[in-house]
């Protein structure tokens, strides 16, 4: 079970009762791993640990450049590190592709190998889970490999040490320390970044700070990249577009200007000095006040691809977030669609387009962004959210799995039926194309990482269904909760209703029927669908619920804003017409009059009523099953979650209480 504070996560080698360590203890007498780089150091050292539980601090480990095979043991090592004996065993089908590993039995021992010494490192992981879980490993054959390449934590810390965003503390990246002190927390970070296949982390916020390419940091960065490549970790910075001119002094920053191009050059020859496996840069430019291209009269292309024919030797790739919106767009959710989609095939191979789930911005659910599918000669990006920025923020649980689960297995149409978004994302039908996921992390320096325990899951769910999002949400969940709860039946029970009923909660309470962006207007947090503050139009909510005496929602049909036809004909056909569109986005693409009747039988006024009330419902279920596992908790456990579980019960009251008064005088203006 997980420790109190919850410092862990969900990589707490418990002792194992008996059964379980004599089940396993007849199957591996040995391990025999190859040595000699940073990652299977690691690898021996996670092995070493897990087992020192596992068989109760007594087991034999061996290391050698080429592992031979031996009977009844464990052996790790990546393909070219195995005997040849060993190889022969092996058949083609058995060996994965890129950074993905093999688990199989051969002749009574366990081989755990990859192409890649990353992929070895997964592959154990992926075997501790397995004991953690208490899962069998007679006549165990899995041969995975990542579903795409890049897998992504965007940190959105600042350099003081807050975070944008953040929920569950200050940054754990300590810059005033560094390079010269080196947090013990950094290594405990990727280990359990590595652990779900993560390989990637963007260490500072997209609204960054200029000097983040001084000298100065580079080497604090380049201490921070020191430990984290020991499990597979690539870091990548934020950049300002205009670092040219902010940092480096000079009169522009225009991307065709030469002495821009040769400052650009100079930087990232710097970089590589220090950190050879950079990554590369997240961009966010001509976005909420950022600067970018535009203000040089050139477009999204010819920025990234500046950056890109600079990074390109290195083996660095730019990330390019599509997250733009006003400037002349009617409806804001058509903006980034408007401004990328002409630009399909005109960026450099080596620069992506990370574009949010959905058009507006991280809602608590909205449509798949219609970019997904549409720019096929692009490398297009995922970016979802982990913290909880629109959904009750550090204060409530929501299982996020069930919303990034919905998205990726959306169906495009893109070619045909069967293109859904994550057959997109991994370009199934182009290798040549990069592929990635990102997600903005929930991390902070609180002792259990994200908030509470509960929030853990989602950074581990992320990780999981980047590596495969074919995963069920179950499975995840099941997987998390067993690895921080351990094996009791009832706590389990109660953890895994939880989870898996928390976001359909949020949803009623919150955000029922496509209703999206009617929460407070600078902080994000608690209800306000009748608040006009704000300079510009699209930040008020009733910009996108228009309520009035006739209905509710945001036209964005063939008669409206025509945001539908961004989509495949197939999708916006059903979209479009108020019939055929799914009741979960009915609000997002309709103004739906009051009198309307749902497949409940309620009119749209009692629906809502409904779906309010449902919500507060719910969130009293999930106290009450967690109240009833109390005795079987550790106290400061228990209180923790508890008091979340509380402010969310009376938040979702409140939430209730403000939309139907505020709804309900418009619905009161007609006969329903």
């Amino acid at each position: 079970m997980t420790s109190k504070s919850g410092y862990e996560l969900w990589l707490s080698y418990a002792p194992y009762d008996k059964s379980s360590s004599d089940k396993y203890h007849d199957k591996i007498k040995s391990v025999y791993s190859s040595y000699g780089s940073e990652i299977m150091d690691a690898v021996s050292d996670e092995i070493e640990q897990v087992f020192s539980c596992l068989f109760d601090g007594y087991f034999f480990l061996e290391k050698s450049s080429i592992v031979k095979f031996h009977p009844y043991s464990l052996l790790i090592a990546p393909f070219d590190h195995l005997d040849e004996d060993i190889c022969e065993m092996l058949s083609l089908d058995k060996v994965p592709t890129g950074d993905g590993f093999s688990i199989l039995e051969i002749q009574n021992s366990i081989l755990i190998t990859g192409l890649t010494e990353k992929g070895v490192l997964y592959g154990c992981f992926h075997f501790i889970r397995l004991l953690q879980t208490g899962k069998s490993i007679d006549k165990i054959s899995i041969t995975t490999s990542p579903n795409v390449k890049f897998r992504i934590l965007n940190h959105w810390d600042n350099l003081d040490g807050s975070i944008e965003r953040g929920y569950a503390g200050k940054s754990i990246w300590k810059w005033s320390e560094l390079p010269y002190t080196i947090d013990s927390r950094y290594k405990d970070y990727a280990r359990a970044c590595a652990s779900i296949g993560i390989n990637g982390a963007v260490l500072n916020n997209v609204n960054t700070q200029v000097y983040i390419l001084s000298q100065e940091y580079i080497e604090k960065a380049s201490a921070i990249a020191s430990v984290l490549r020991h499990y597979g970790i690539r870091i990548f910075l934020s950049v300002n577009f205009s670092s040219p001119v902010l940092l480096g002094g000079l009169g522009t920053a225009d991307p065709m200007d030469k002495s821009v191009i040769r400052w650009w050059k100079e930087k990232i020859a710097c970089i590589y000095a220090l950190i050879p496996d950079f990554g590369g840069f997240l961009v966010k430019a001509d976005s909420e006040g950022q600067p970018g291209p535009y203000m040089y009269g050139r477009n999204h292309a010819d920025g990234a691809n500046m950056l890109g024919r600079v990074l390109a030797p290195y083996g660095g790739i730019v990330i390019w977030r599509a997250f733009v919106y006003g400037q002349g767009e009617s409806d804001r959710a058509k903006k980034a669609y408007s401004d990328f989609k002409p630009l399909d095939g005109q960026f450099l191979s080596n620069v992506c387009i990370q574009v949010k789930n959905g058009p507006i911005d991280f809602q608590p659910r909205e449509p798949v962004h219609p970019l997904f599918g549409a720019m096929k000669r692009t490398n297009v990006f995922m970016e979802f959210q982990i913290t909880q920025e629109y959904l009750g923020q550090g204060n409530h649980l929501v299982f996020l799995a069930p919303m990034w689960k919905e998205i990726l297995a959306f169906d495009t149409y893109s070619d045909g039926s069967g293109s859904d978004v994550g057959s997109c994302l991994s370009k199934i039908n182009d290798k040549k194309l990069l592929t990635g996921i990102s997600g903005v992390s929930n991390i902070g320096s609180d002792s259990n990482w994200c908030s509470t325990i509960f929030h853990q899951a989602n950074w581990y769910a992320f990780g999981r269904l980047c590596w495969d999002y074919n995963l069920s949400v179950e499975e995840i969940a099941k997987e998390w909760a067993e690895c921080t709860f351990g094996n009791n039946k009832k706590v389990l029970d109660a953890v895994l209703f939880i989870l898996m009923n928390s976001w359909q909660a949020c949803l009623d309470y919150m955000a029922p029927l496509g209703l999206h962006h009617i929460m407070r207007y600078h902080h994000h947090y608690g209800p306000d669908p009748g608040c006009d503050e704000g300079t510009r139009e699209d930040w008020k909510p009733r910009y996108y619920h228009r309520a009035d005496s006739i209905g509710l929602g945001f036209d964005r049909t063939r008669n409206g804003s025509a945001a539908v036809d961004q989509y495949d004909k197939h999708i916006a056909d059903i979209f479009n017409d108020i019939h055929t569109c799914p009741e979960k986005y009915l609000l997002w693409f309709h103004h739906v009059p009051w009198d309307y009747v749902l497949s409940s039988g309620r009119n749209l006024k009692q629906e809502l009523s409904f779906r309010f009330n449902k919500g507060v419902e719910e969130v009293q279920e999930l106290c009450e099953r967690w109240i009833s596992i109390k005795s079987e908790l550790d106290e400061k456990t228990y209180n923790d979650v508890l008091k979340k579980l509380e402010i969310q019960k009376k938040d979702a009251v409140e939430w209730r209480d403000v939309c139907l008064e505020y709804f309900m005088k418009f619905a009161g203006e007609t006969k329903c």
